[in-house]
C-alpha cells in the first residue's frame, strides 16, 4: 500500500483523500486539515427538542400524566430524534473534503463516552459531539474542563445523584481513571475527596452549574493539595500530576496508528505533550509527520468506520444511505453515540472477532454485488432496534481501474492501493481470480475487478492498515 492511501484511511475515513496527500504534501495537508471550520447551526431536526431545563421539566411531567399512547409518541421521537443524529454525523464523515477533524471528534467521542440511551436527551448530546468537535485540536486541559461541566456527562455518570449528604463518585472515579491519568496514579482518598469538589454540580441551561445548597465546602484533600476545590481546580491539580500526558498519548497512537504502541512511544510523545502544555494540534503534528516517515503500515486493525467507508469509496457508491452505514456500524459493534460502557469502544482485535468479520464479509458481499438495503426499509422502521423485514435494491458499482491494463498491472494497482503486504500465496490466489487473458476493455471486464475487490477485502492483509 502506498504512503499517500495508507494516511488517508488513518487520518480519514477511505482512500479519498489520498489524491490530496500527494498534491498538497503531508505537513500542508495537516495544516489544511486544522484549519478547516464547520457548520453550528443547530440542526433542524432538534427544533422542537427540549432544550431548557423548563422544557425537559415539561415533558417529563407529559410523559408521567399522559395516555400509553402519548407516552410512545414521545418515547419514538426521542428515537428518531437520536437516530436523525446519527445520521447527521455520518454524513459529515461523508462528505468532509478534509476529515481529520472529524476523526479526531470521533476520538473524543470514545474517550469522553456520554451515551444516549443513558442521556436521553438528544440536544445534550448534540451540545457534548460540539465541544469535541470545537476543541478538537485545542487544548486537553481546557477540554477535560468543558466535558466534566457538560449536562450530558453530569447526567451519564449520575453527578445529578451527588451532593453532600450523599456522594457519588462515578464523575470523580472515571475523571481520574479513564479521562486522565490512569489507574495506578491516584488512591481511593483522591476519587473520595474530588468526589466531594463534585457535589452539587447538576444540570444547567447550557453547562452545569453548581447548587448551592447541594454543594460541599468543606476543605478537600487532593493529590496531597488542600482547599475548598471544585471542578476546574481538580482538573488543574491533576494537569499537574508527572502520569497524565500518557494516558492519551497512548490512546491517540492506538486510534491512529498502532493497536499495541511501545511504551516508548508513549513516553516520548507524552513528554512532548506535557511540555506543549497539552495543547493537541502540534502532538498530533509531531505523531504523524514523524510515524509517516517510518514504514509501520499493517500495525492496527480498520474499525468498522473505517471498513465501511473505504468499501463504499471504492464502489464508487454516490448516494451512500447514511441510514444504512448506521446499521452496518451497530453490527460491527460501533454504534454511534452508543458505546457498550464508559470504556468506548476496545478496538484493536475487539474490531475482528468472528462475528464482526462475519458482519464484515456479508457487507462487502452486498454491495459488491450491486445490492442494497431499500430506504424504504429504514423509513419504516418504527423506533431503533425492532426487527426489519429486510428488503433489497439494485445500486450502481464501479472500480477503478486502468482499463488498458493487464491482469497482473491491474492487480498490483488495487494491491498499492488496499493491501499492507502482499506475498507469494496471494498474489497466486489474485491471478487465478483475474486471469492472464484478462481483458480490461471487455464489456464484462467491471465485473471480474469486481469479484476481485469482493475477494481482497474478506484476506486478513485488508483488514489491516
Amino acid at each position: 500500500m502506498n504512503k499517500s492511501n495508507l494516511w488517508s484511511l488513518r487520518l480519514g475515513f477511505s482512500g479519498k483523500q489520498a489524491q490530496l496527500i500527494e498534491q498538497l504534501g503531508f505537513e500542508k495537508f495537516l495544516n489544511q486539515s486544522y484549519a478547516t471550520t464547520f457548520e453550528k447551526t443547530l440542526p433542524t431536526f432538534l427544533d422542537d427538542e427540549p432544550k431548557s431545563l423548563a422544557e425537559l421539566k415539561e415533558l417529563r411531567q407529559s410523559i408521567k400524566n399522559g395516555t400509553a399512547d402519548d407516552q410512545k409518541k414521545v418515547i419514538k421521537k426521542q428515537i428518531k430524534n437520536a437516530t436523525e443524529l446519527k445520521k447527521w454525523w455520518i454524513d459529515k464523515f461523508l462528505t468532509e473534503k478534509f476529515p481529520l477533524r472529524e476523526k479526531m471528534t470521533c476520538f473524543w467521542h470514545n474517550h469522553f463516552v456520554a451515551t444516549s440511551q443513558k442521556v436521553k436527551s438528544t440536544y445534550w448530546i448534540y451540545q457534548h459531539n460540539m465541544i469535541l468537535r470545537e476543541n478538537a485540536f485545542g487544548n486537553f486541559k481546557e477540554l477535560t474542563k468543558l466535558i466534566v461541566k457538560s449536562n450530558a456527562m453530569v447526567r451519564y455518570l449520575d453527578n445529578v445523584d451527588n451532593r453532600k449528604d450523599k456522594i457519588n463518585e462515578n464523575l470523580s472515579r472515571e475523571l481520574l481513571e479513564l479521562f486522565t491519568i490512569g489507574i495506578g496514579n491516584y488512591t481511593e482518598n483522591d476519587i473520595k475527596e474530588g468526589a466531594k469538589a463534585l457535589a452539587g454540580l447538576n444540570l444547567g441551561e447550557e453547562s452545569a452549574v453548581y447548587r448551592r445548597f447541594l454543594e460541599d465546602n468543606s476543605t478537600k484533600t487532593y493529590f496531597g493539595k488542600q482547599g475548598n476545590f471544585k471542578a476546574d481546580d481538580l482538573v488543574d491539580i491533576i494537569f499537574e500530576q508527572k502520569n497524565t500526558p500518557y494516558l492519551i498519548t497512548r490512546k491517540i497512537l492506538k486510534w491512529f496508528i498502532y493497536d499495541n504502541p511501545s511504551e516508548d512511544l508513549v513516553v516520548y510523545y507524552g513528554d512532548y505533550f506535557r511540555k506543549m502544555n497539552f495543547e493537541i494540534k502540534p502532538l498530533l503534528t509531531k505523531i504523524f509527520t514523524e510515524e509517516y516517515a517510518k514504514e509501520n503500515s499493517g500495525s492496527k486493525i480498520k474499525d468498522p468506520l473505517t471498513y465501511l467507508f473505504q468499501l463504499t469509496d471504492e464502489l464508487n457508491i454516490t448516494n451512500s444511505n447514511s441510514n444504512l452505514i448506521s446499521f452496518f456500524l451497530k453490527q460491527q459493534g460501533m454504534d454511534l453515540f452508543n458505546q457498550p460502557n464508559v470504556k468506548g469502544w476496545d478496538g484493536g482485535n475487539s474490531w475482528l472477532t468472528s462475528q464482526i468479520y462475519l458482519q464484515r464479509n456479508n457487507a462487502s458481499d452486498l454491495l459488491c454485488n450491486g445490492r442494497n438495503i431499500s430506504r424504504k426499509v429504514f423509513d419504516k422502521i418504527p423506533e431503533e432496534g425492532d426487527d426489519l423485514e429486510i428488503k433489497i435494491e439494485k445500486i450502481n458499482v464501479s472500480i477503478d481501474f486502468n482499463k488498458n491494463g493487464n491482469n497482473k498491472q491491474i492487480i498490483s494497482e488495487l494491491s498499492n492501493r488496499l493491501l499492507f503486504r502482499v506475498d507469494d500465496n496471494l498474489q497466486k490466489d489474485m491471478e487465478n481470480l483475474l486471469k492472464y487473458d484478462f481483458d480490461a476493455k471487455d464489456f464484462n471486464a467491471n465485473y471480474a475487478v469486481l469479484r476481485l475487490f469482493n475477494y481482497i477485502t474478506k484476506t486478513p492483509e485488508y483488514q489491516l492498515i
